[in-house]
């Protein structure tokens, strides 16, 4: 179920004008229907949970309404908010933005900086988790994270396997389903960190070729290169496709449910990825914007949103009230892969072409 959150209206803010000092000697709900907010975030079930356990708590502690707004995921909607930034419009006052999307806006100078004093727990926010512009302006502050995981059909799998090295197992011929693209699956940091040391090997385009060319030797072992998610997920829970890479959440909701599959931690660790709160240029809410995103990152905040949204927090595990069970349902203690991002703006070109030459052609 969606909860409706109420929101001004033309009507009732003129209401309120006409009011004049009556309305501003009331403490109530008429003076906190003059601060709205309109905040977007992936659509779908995603926001289906923002709309009913998050925005109405953040509503409920500032008086600020929410307006929640279903954004495409990947970069369609830094594009429609660049063309409507030219048009000094924001379609949505605060988003979630993914990483890469991040950083392509940067070069637009479409994010409004953040003040991290206005944010108390700024200094708690893990450092992967704050992007910023070139002069140490902040552009975007962490949301939240997620994990894409090593996963397996437990039933084709009765062990699970403990590093991504298994996809290159020749045992696995034709078994596994991996995401499509070089800038959403991450395999090439998987290959450096499995194969290479670390992700360091991807600094030069000659390293990043000899990735490529080890990545290249998994192809036999894959039967499915994937953009849709539910494609793959219903081909690992009836085992069809019982091995690949897939988001942890979802993978221990499916299991929860009790479908027959795993998530796992390998031993060169899980991809975490995440989404910055950025706030537009053309927004005229950056004041109640701070107020949002100090919410957001407040250890309560980040506890609600593992509990009901499914996502690892972004601040530090020490300060959260999370069971062991609840953490690791949504994340782990040990060191993950963290995505090149810089390599998804400064190569973007290069990457795809041989990326479907070498990889997916």
């Amino acid at each position: 179920m969606t909860t409706s959150i109420a929101h001004p209206t033309r009507r009732t803010v003129l209401l309120g004008a006409a009011a004049g000092a009556a309305t501003l000697a009331m403490p109530g709900i008429l003076r906190a229907q003059d601060r709205s907010l309109k905040v977007g975030v992936y659509g779908g079930y995603f926001k289906d949970s923002f709309d009913e356990n998050i925005f109405p708590a953040f509503t409920k502690a500032t008086g600020i309404a929410v307006e929640g707004i279903a954004e495409p995921t990947g970069e369609a909607w830094l594009v429609q908010l660049e063309q409507a930034a030219r048009a000094n419009v924001a379609p949505a006052d605060v988003s979630m933005i993914s990483q890469v999307a991040m950083r392509k806006g940067l070069s637009t100078e479409l994010w409004a900086p953040l003040d991290l004093a206005r944010i108390k727990n700024a200094k708690d926010i893990l450092p992967p988790f704050i992007v910023k512009y070139p002069d140490e302006r902040v552009a975007g502050v962490g949301a939240v994270a997620w994990y894409i995981n090593l996963v397996t059909n437990t039933e084709a799998y009765p062990t699970a396997p403990d590093s991504w090295a298994a996809f290159w197992d020749p045992a696995n011929e034709g078994k596994l389903g991996l995401l499509a693209l070089v800038s959403n699956s991450f395999l090439l940091e998987v290959t450096a960190k499995t194969f290479f040391g670390g992700t360091q090997v991807l600094d030069t385009e000659e390293g990043i070729l000899k990735v490529m060319d080890k990545l290249a030797e998994v192809k036999p072992n894959v039967q499915l290169w994937y953009r849709d998610e539910a494609q793959f997920e219903a081909a690992l829970k009836s085992g069809e496709i019982p091995m690949g890479q897939y988001y942890h959440d979802v993978t221990g909701l499916a299991a929860s449910k009790g479908a027959p599959v795993r998530s796992t931690f390998p031993k060169e660790g899980g991809i975490s990825d995440s989404g910055c709160w950025a706030v537009s240029k053309a927004s005229t809410k950056l004041d109640i914007a701070h107020e949002f995103i100090d919410y957001m990152t407040q250890p309560a905040t980040q506890a609600l949103l593992a509990r009901k949204v499914g996502t690892a927090p972004v601040i530090q595990r020490s300060l959260l009230d999370l069971t062991d069970a609840e953490f690791a349902a949504v994340s782990s203690t040990s060191e993950p892969i963290v995505p090149r991002y810089d390599l998804y703006v400064s190569k973007a070109d290069w990457l795809n072409q041989k990326w479907t030459e070498l990889i997916v052609g």
